[in-house]
Formats: C-alpha cells, structure tokens, sequence
C-alpha cells in the first residue's frame, strides 16, 4: 500500500511502483496524501492552496466565459501528447475560440484501481507544463476512484473560465454570404496520432498529435482588428463536422476548396491506406476562422505571424444556401457534399 498509517504517519507515495488504490478515493488520509504528493507537487498555485471546496477567486473585469469538456482519449499516451496535455489544451481552446482570455481551470479525475501511479504522475506533469504554457492555473478539482474493470485507467473532467471583453461577440450562427474561411493550419494530425499509436502504424515522418493552447493564436487574430464573425476548434467530427454545424447554425451554405486545405504527405498517405477522409479526422490544435472578406489578408497576415498560425490558408467562402450544404471544390474541378459523419470514425479520440 502506498501509505501505511502507524501512529499519524504514512510512508511517502511510491511514484515508481505504487499503483492507485481504492482508498486513494475515500475521503480519508490516502486520498488527501495522493492530492498532496502527487497533485498538488504539479499544479500547486495559490488559489488551489486554499483548501477549501471551492476557490475564491479575484474579479475578471469583464464578462466571463466558461466550458466543460470530458477526456476519455486511448491510449491516454501518444505521439505529441497524452490525455493531460489534451486536457488543459482542449477546454483552453474551447474558451480562447470564444474570444476570452482563458483564466482558470478545474479538473477532476477518475481513477481506476491499480493504475500505476508513475503514470499519473506524469499525466499530473504534463498538465502542469501545458497549464504554465497557456497561462491559466488549475484553480479545484476532485479525485474519484472505482474499482478494478470498472474504468480505463483514468478520465479527466475540465472546466474552464476566462474573460471576454465588453462588445466582442463571437457565434456560430454569425458567418454570412461572401464571408472568408481561414484554417490555422494543417488537419487531422491529432487523429492520425491516435490511430497510429493504436494500430502500431509506422510512417517515414512520424505523425505527432498538434495538441496545442490556442489562446496565444486567438489574441493576435483579435488584435488584428479584423471582422471576426466566429471562431472554431474542429475536434471531434474534424473539418467536416465543425462547418456543417457552422452551417446549420448561420442558415447558410460554405463552399471549400480541396486544393487549399493543408494536410500533411503522412497524414493524407494514412488517410488513402486505411479510407478515411482527412476532412473528418480530429484536430486538438487548429482552428477554423470566418470574418468579413474585405479583412481576410489582414487576419491571414496576423495569423500567419504567429507559430500556430505559420500555414494558416483560406480555404473557403460562406455562401447563400437554404439548404445549409457545405460543399467541397475537388482539384479535378468538380464539387462533392462535405457532410457529416453517419457514425464514429475513431471512438475514444479525445
């Protein structure tokens, strides 16, 4: 056990052969020495350190933002990553998309009994380095425990807080006709990582997950002074799904160009081996941009200045569709549907 309790004291946590316990969960003396030992080395800040059920935290000056995600990904290690860089990054960008500077962070995690504690160690690593990364402090949280065969190892719950300043807004239902599409950079990365990992496929150019904070990104694009209609990270469902819902929710159609899009050789040599489409592949570190045509080479230029930004396109335009269809120009001139997904292309992709 990883902490014998003999008149008041426990033997530190083993982090190299330790595994977690159903006692890690229990409310007791193990659980509040897992937060101490192993969390709170990690993630230690000033609000986290008061103890308390929940955290008082200063004013934000501004109208806030929030947003919850839940990481289930496997395996919870990948190419570029690992289910706590993923977790930070993936609930910062959901409110740096919205247009506010992301402040705190909660998370809570379920563990599974018997998972090594050498690798929740380093998951509480790497959310920490991605935390100091994006600039936002892991402010509460909580720790469950269920028992062996009853979870995966473990799932991470986050939530999200940041500021939006007064007369920004930013929504899906905001593209209009004539309106530019602008994508950060290259898709289905984070994807083709998983699938990788999980079926052993190996490429001359390893394909590394582009999990990323976004929120560096998003300020230039603000800064910019650019029209922003809207802003979107097209994780689950990829590309495809990210501009069927902008669709639907503004009443309009888009229209893409395949020659514009940016997909790295390996992943677009991953894609024709196993038939998937790129188009549908996950990114954790993209964003998809709609603003004012007259601004496009403005906020084009602002993105393209900042390292996540450095292969931004503009791959497509808003159209009038009452249909609401997205569609694709192919690079032999034709035009295909771009449409959602009918089932899970990859289960348990984030």
């Amino acid at each position: 056990m990883s902490g014998d309790v003999k008149a008041g004291y426990m033997r530190p946590l083993d982090l190299r052969h330790g595994r977690v316990e159903l006692t890690h969960g229990s409310g007791g003396r193990a659980m509040v020495q897992l937060i101490r030992e192993l969390f709170a080395r990690h993630l230690d800040n000033a609000h986290l350190a008061q103890g308390n059920d929940g955290a008082v935290l200063p004013p934000a000056g501004g109208r806030l933002v929030t947003a919850t995600d839940a990481h289930v990904v496997s395996p919870l290690f990948f190419p570029g990553g690992d289910i706590g860089r993923l977790a930070v990054n993936g609930t910062v960008n959901d409110v740096a998309v919205m247009g506010a500077t992301p402040l705190y962070l909660t998370a809570a995690f379920i563990l599974e009994e018997g998972f090594p504690l050498a690798d929740l160690d380093r998951i509480a690593a790497s959310m920490a380095e991605a935390a100091r990364a994006a600039g936002v402090a892991v402010v509460a949280g909580d720790t469950k425990v269920v028992e062996r065969g009853k979870g995966d190892g473990v799932f991470i719950a986050t939530t999200g807080v940041g500021v939006l300043p007064d007369g920004l807004r930013l929504s899906g239902d905001a593209a209009r006709p004539g309106d530019a599409l602008l994508l950060s950079g290259p898709i289905g990365e984070h994807g083709m990582a998983i699938l990788s990992q999980r079926e052993g496929l190996g490429f001359d150019s390893p394909v590394a997950s582009d999990t990323a904070a976004l929120n560096g990104l998003t300020a230039a694009m603000l800064a910019s002074a650019a029209e922003l209609r809207l802003m979107r990270d097209p994780t689950r469902g990829g590309l495809a799904a990210t501009l069927n819902e902008i669709a639907q929710a503004s009443g309009v159609g888009i229209l893409i160009d395949e020659a514009a899009i940016p997909v790295r050789p390996e992943v677009a040599a991953g894609c024709e081996l196993l038939g998937l489409d790129p188009l549908n592949l996950a990114c954790e570190g993209r964003l998809i941009a709609v603003c004012a045509a007259a601004d496009a080479p403005r906020l084009l230029a602002a993105m393209r200045a900042h390292p996540l930004g450095a292969q931004a396109a503009v791959i497509g335009r808003v159209v009038e569709d009452a249909r609401r269809f997205v569609q694709m120009r192919t690079r032999l001139g034709g035009v295909r549907m771009v449409d959602w997904l009918a089932g899970e292309a990859l289960p348990r992709i984030c």
